[in-house]
C-alpha cells in the first residue's frame, strides 16, 4: 500500500528544484551576455583589421545576421549585432602592458603584445535586455550609476527604465557637488546621512493623478497606499513601511501623521506629511513637533534621530531657509505627478556638476 509523501518533504524538494531552476536561468543569462560580449569583440577585431572591412561594415553585419539567424534563429538581427559591438566597445578594458615594461621585463614581441585580448570590466550580473537599455545612456557616469543600482536593488528591466525616465541620477545629483556626483557613478547611492535619502523632486507618475486635476490630500494618501510598492521604490533603498495616519497624543490632543516609515540603514523613523498646495511655515512647525515627539517618546537610545519629509506640490525656498534651523533633520521636497524633463533638471544643477553629467563616455 502506497503512503502519501510528507508535506514537509514535498515543500523542501519543491524549494530545491525552484532554486535550481532559478540558478540555471541566471547561469544561462550570464553565459549569453558573455557570449554577446565576445561576438562584439570578434566584430570589432574584424572591422579594425583593414580599411576596406571597416568601409563595408554595414553590409558585413547584414550578411552575418542572415547567416546566424538561419543557423540559430532569433537574437541575431542587425540591430542586436550592432548592440553587441557597442557592448564590447563600452565595457572593454585593455590588458596590454606598456611597451617599456614589455621590452624590459619579458621581451615580448610587439605583435604578441598588440594581439592580447580585451576583457570586460567586471562579471556581468544583469540580463542582456538590461545592458541594451544601459547602452543608450551616453554619459558614462550616469550609465555606471544605473548599472550599480540595478544590480544592488534587483531592478527589473521595466524598473530600470522607469528610474531612468524619472531622472533619478539627475535628481540625486542636484544636492551633490562634483565629487559626490562622481561617487554616485563609482559606488551607486551611498546612504550615510539623512541628506543622502532625500530627493527633490519626487516623481509619482505611477499614481496616475493628472497634474491639473483636483484631488485632496486624502486622495493623494490613498493613491500612495494603493501603490505602496512603487512608492517604496521611489523613496529609495532601506525604507520599511510602518503605518498611515499614525496617531500621537499629548495634553489630551490627538495628531495624525500621514505616513510613517523606518529606515533600516540609518536606523531611524521617517515621518512624511503630504501637502497638495504650497508649503507654509506652519507646516514645517507641525513637522518639527512630530519629529520632536518621536525623538522623545519613540526613539531608542541606539537609534538615530527621526527624519521628517514634507511632500508638497509647491514650495518657496525662502520659507524653508528661514524656518528650518541649520542641520535640521526636516526636509521639504516637491512632488511631480509626471515624468520630468531631464534637460530642465540638468539646468538646475551646479555648473561643475552639469559638466560632469553632460560628459560623453
Amino acid at each position: 500500500m502506497l503512503t502519501k509523501a510528507p508535506v514537509s518533504l514535498f515543500k523542501n524538494i519543491r524549494t530545491l528544484v525552484e532554486r535550481s531552476r532559478n540558478d540555471i536561468v541566471k547561469t544561462i543569462n550570464t553565459k549569453m551576455v558573455e557570449t554577446y560580449f565576445e561576438i562584439g569583440r570578434m566584430i570589432v577585431d574584424y572591422e579594425q583589421s583593414g580599411k576596406q572591412r571597416a568601409q563595408y561594415a554595414a553590409n558585413t553585419l547584414k550578411d552575418l545576421s542572415l547567416k546566424l539567424t538561419k543557423e540559430f534563429g532569433k537574437g541575431f538581427s542587425v540591430d542586436n549585432l550592432e548592440n553587441m559591438r557597442k557592448f564590447y566597445s563600452t565595457y572593454k578594458i585593455s590588458e596590454t602592458p606598456s611597451r617599456k615594461s614589455v621590452a624590459s621585463k619579458k621581451n615580448i614581441k610587439k605583435s604578441e603584445t598588440l594581439s592580447r585580448k580585451l576583457k570586460p570590466l567586471n562579471t556581468f550580473k544583469l540580463s542582456w535586455s538590461h545592458y541594451v537599455l544601459l547602452l543608450r545612456i551616453e554619459n558614462s557616469n550616469e550609465r555606471s550609476f544605473y548599472e550599480k543600482e540595478a544590480i544592488s536593488e534587483g531592478w527589473s528591466v521595466r524598473e530600470l527604465k522607469r528610474q531612468f525616465d524619472s531622472a533619478l541620477f539627475e535628481r540625486l545629483s542636484l544636492s551633490r557637488n562634483k565629487k559626490k556626483v562622481k561617487e554616485l557613478s563609482n559606488k551607486g547611492q551611498v546612504i550615510a546621512s539623512a541628506a543622502d535619502i532625500v530627493k527633490d523632486p519626487y516623481i509619482l507618475e505611477f499614481l496616475m493623478l493628472k497634474e491639473h486635476e483636483s484631488y485632496s490630500e486624502n486622495d493623494l494618501e490613498n493613491a500612495i497606499i494603493t501603490k505602496l510598492e512603487e512608492f517604496l521604490r521611489e523613496l529609495g533603498k532601506g525604507f520599511l513601511f510602518v503605518g498611515r495616519q499614525y496617531r500621537i497624543t499629548f495634553d489630551e490632543d490627538h495628531y495624525f501623521i500621514d505616513l510613517v516609515f523606518y529606515h533600516r540603514i540609518l536606523r531611524c523613523f521617517i515621518l512624511i506629511d503630504l501637502k497638495i498646495g504650497e508649503l507654509k511655515h506652519q507646516d514645517i512647525g507641525q513637522m518639527q513637533m512630530y519629529v520632536n515627539y518621536f525623538d522623545e517618546e519613540m526613539k531608542e537610545d541606539t537609534e538615530s534621530k527621526t527624519i521628517g519629509i514634507i511632500l508638497c506640490k509647491n514650495k518657496k525656498e525662502s520659507i524653508v531657509k528661514y524656518t528650518l534651523p541649520k542641520g535640521s533633520q526636516i526636509f521639504a521636497s516637491k512632488y511631480k505627478t509626471y515624468l520630468p524633463d531631464k534637460s530642465e533638471l540638468k539646468l538646475l544643477m551646479e555648473p561643475e556638476v552639469v559638466y560632469s553629467v553632460n560628459e560623453k563616455s
